[in-house]
This record gives structure tokens, sequence and C-alpha cells, in this order.
């Protein structure tokens, strides 16, 4: 099996951290961001492949073409136009089904095992708000129904979007759609659902977002509670 890591992003809430590192470089506890996604991945997944951008040279410098026994190509984005324009730069290189995952947050690899259990799956994390972070809504019986941004819900409580899904080759048969009407940035929730394939939602375990530095401080507390 497969696995594709979305790391083009230029991180630039991150500030001066991402001046000289592309944001899955970034540390925790002595590990890159992208050692924790890589060691989170089951034996099964064989083959990694890492969409670069922004400074994408380090990380194909720090790691080649191996890790752990795991196969790594890449390829480059060098329009950032989104996360569906982001897997689409992969199509070539896939085969059956895969995972695909954000290159910046932390997973389990419980999550990882029971997403790829499923033809089709989205990973969610649930909340006493969900704010202003891209919300999960289902029929009730895990069955996703829509992905809705920020400015399509009213928050609440209910299933953050951890970014984590399980996918197969049937999501090129149809066309990338923008995050929002008008936009040049193609949307990979939004893509999904406008498919038409039955999706499951996967209850996360546990989930650790970086999205600015402060998090990376919070993210060594998280890990460190969980013995990690």
């Amino acid at each position: 099996m497969q696995c594709v890591i979305l790391a083009a992003g230029r991180g630039v809430r991150m500030g001066e951290l991402t001046e000289t590192l592309p944001k899955p470089m970034l540390e925790v506890k002595g590990k890159t961001l992208l050692e924790y996604k890589f060691d989170a991945l089951p034996e099964n997944i064989d083959e990694i492949i890492i969409v670069v951008g922004h400074l994408g040279h380090v990380i194909q410098e720090r790691y080649g073409g191996e890790y752990n026994g795991k196969r790594i190509l890449y390829v480059v984005q060098d329009t950032l136009n989104g996360t569906a324009g982001a897997l689409w730069q992969a199509k070539d290189l896939l085969k059956d089904s895969f995972i695909v995952m954000n290159g910046d947050d932390i997973f389990a690899k419980e999550d990882i095992e029971k997403a790829a259990c499923y033809p089709w799956s989205v990973v969610g994390i649930e909340v006493d708000d969900v704010g202003k972070a891209a919300k999960i809504v289902t029929d009730g019986a895990d069955r996703v129904v829509n992905i809705l941004e920020s400015d399509e819900h009213g928050g609440g409580p209910g299933f953050l979007n951890a970014g984590l899904y399980c996918l197969d080759m049937r999501i090129f048969e149809h066309t990338m759609v923008p995050r929002h009407k008008g936009s040049d940035e193609y949307g990979l929730p939004q893509t999904i659902v406008a498919s038409g394939v039955p999706f499951s939602l996967i209850k996360a375990s546990h989930w650790v977002q970086i999205t600015d530095p402060a998090d990376l401080k919070k993210a060594e507390e998280i890990l460190a509670k969980m013995g990690a």
C-alpha cells in the first residue's frame, strides 16, 4: 500500500521558523513532524510519496529514497493550488488504495490502520466546539455526507477534519473542486464529497494539530503525557 504526504505548503503562520526549513521538518521532542508520520505508518505501507514545494530539497536531501525499509518517492507541487492539486501531482505514481495525510500534523498509528480498513474514509476528532475548523457532517451512522469549511457552519460540537484519508484511484475519475466559489485552490475534502463515492468517518484516538509556533510546545506536552 502507498501513502501520500502533502508537504508542499509554506507554513506562513510559523513565521521565521519556516524561512529556512519546510514546516514538516520542524521538530518536536527531537523528531521532525515527517518522522512522526513515517513512524506511525502500518507495516503494509511500503511506499511513501511526498508532495514537496517550499524548500522541498531539504526534505529530499534528509531522507533520500528510503526510510526504515519504506521506499520514498517525491513529486513537486510548483503551484500551490490546494490539497486536491497536491494529490493530483502524485496521480501517475499511485495504484489501488492509498492513504493521504497532511504533512504537518501528528497522527496515531491505530487511526491510520483503521482508516486503511475502508475503501474510502476520513479521520475526524470529536470536539466540544469545531470553531473555525472544517467540520465533518455524517448521516448519524458514521457515513460522511459533507465536510464544511469554517464559513459554512456555525461551530458547536462535532468532528474536526484531521486531514487523514484513505482513497483509491476512483478519485481521479472526478474533477477537482475549488475550496470556495471562484477560488484557485482545489480542496481534497470538497472533491471527495462531490465525487458521490460513499466514505466513512473514522473517529480519531488522538491528533496533534500543528499550526503555529505555540502548537509545537503544546505538542511536546501532549506527547509527554502520552509517553511518546
